[in-house]
């Protein structure tokens, strides 16, 4: 199966199975897992941050995030575009009565400072109270500057905000930025690093922050269920990710860029309206196409694709070689002739 939906598919790869297999485990409730406690050192330290906190997902550390940062009654500052807002099934409102105030995102994927300060509520009764702004980089593939993210912080410290950054692809960015992590985790005062899509691990995010937000967040995992127990097991495959699949990351958007030029090859299809800037590729398609047919038709020769009514999105990933993308590119043009 070549799978173009979503670098989540990934598959682990054997030395990571392996690790997996022969990792050291105890119970983390207890705090004695050791591979889940080196992999929360480890990163910690890695990421500049005073400690982190290894989760489920990248959902459920976004929503610890916002949590350990906001109380009941508190208002988040987001993108409209941005997946704590629109797709993690309103997380932040309905378990912690947090209330999401999303910006218009810039076409670039950015927040205008202007529109954010407008929608800070004032020290009154009748508002929620504003306390956070959230960022998330990348966003649809597209990479925040590091210029940008300084004058965040910048932004965030003047009108007393913390600031938090949704770090699913954060590495794709780092990689696209040519610079090391740090030099985008500085700006933040909690972020998190999905470990299960280009990374390449089988399931797993990591919280990030100083000590007293992620004891905070260490709790509310428990509340929410979200405490595991051997779960050095997948601790492994997370410490594996990290030291191993980030220098890769770049054969993901040199693909991206290779399969963003054959797609504009087929009849209907154009990527122009969208620069690709790491692994993730968007085009439109013309009315006339029914890509709901086209795409069943691919799964029959072992191509899945995630058909869209107004345009198309395409991920590459590790599991995507050019091989896979020229298949997919001369399927497509034989069902589009």
């Amino acid at each position: 199966m070549i799978d173009f939906r979503s670098d989540t598919v990934t598959q682990p790869c054997q030395q990571m199975r392996l690790l997996m297999c022969n990792a050291q485990v105890g119970d983390d409730v207890y705090g004695d897992d050791p591979t889940v406690n080196e992999l929360e050192q480890w990163a910690a330290k890695r990421h500049g941050f005073a400690a982190s906190l290894f989760v489920s997902s990248g959902t459920q550390a976004n929503l610890l995030g916002i949590l350990s940062h906001c109380e009941r009654g508190d208002e988040y500052l987001c993108g409209q575009n941005a997946h704590n807002y629109r797709y993690e099934a309103g997380g932040a409102a309905v378990l912690g009565s947090v209330q999401p105030q999303p910006i218009e995102n810039e076409p670039d994927g950015s927040l205008c400072f202007s529109k954010l300060a407008s929608a800070i509520k004032p020290d009154d009764s009748h508002f929620a109270r504003t306390r956070l702004l959230s960022l998330e980089n990348t966003i649809g593939g597209k990479v925040l500057s590091l210029e940008y993210m300084a004058q965040a912080r910048a932004f965030a410290n003047k009108h007393h905000l913390a600031l938090h950054l949704d770090g699913a692809r954060v590495y794709n960015a780092a990689v696209a930025l040519n610079v090391d992590i740090t030099d985008i985790s500085q700006h933040f005062d909690s972020m998190t690093v999905c470990l299960s899509k280009g990374l390449g691990a089988p399931i797993g995010s990591l919280l990030l922050g100083d000590e007293v937000f992620i004891k905070k967040a260490r709790r509310l995992r428990k509340m929410l269920g979200g405490a595991m127990r051997q779960a050095g097991i997948l601790a492994a495959a997370g410490y594996y990710a990290l030291t191993h699949n980030v220098s890769r990351l770049s054969e993901d958007h040199e693909n991206a860029q290779y399969l963003a030029y054959q797609l504009n090859t087929l009849p209907g299809f154009s990527t122009e309206n969208y620069p690709v800037h790491t692994n993730i590729v968007l085009a439109d398609i013309d009315e006339n196409i029914d890509i709901f047919t086209v795409s069943a038709a691919l799964k029959e020769q072992g191509i899945v694709i995630t058909p869209g009514y107004q345009g198309m999105r395409f991920v590459t990933h590790k599991d995507v070689t050019r091989d896979d993308i020229d298949t997919l590119i001369n399927a497509m043009s034989k069902l589009l002739s």
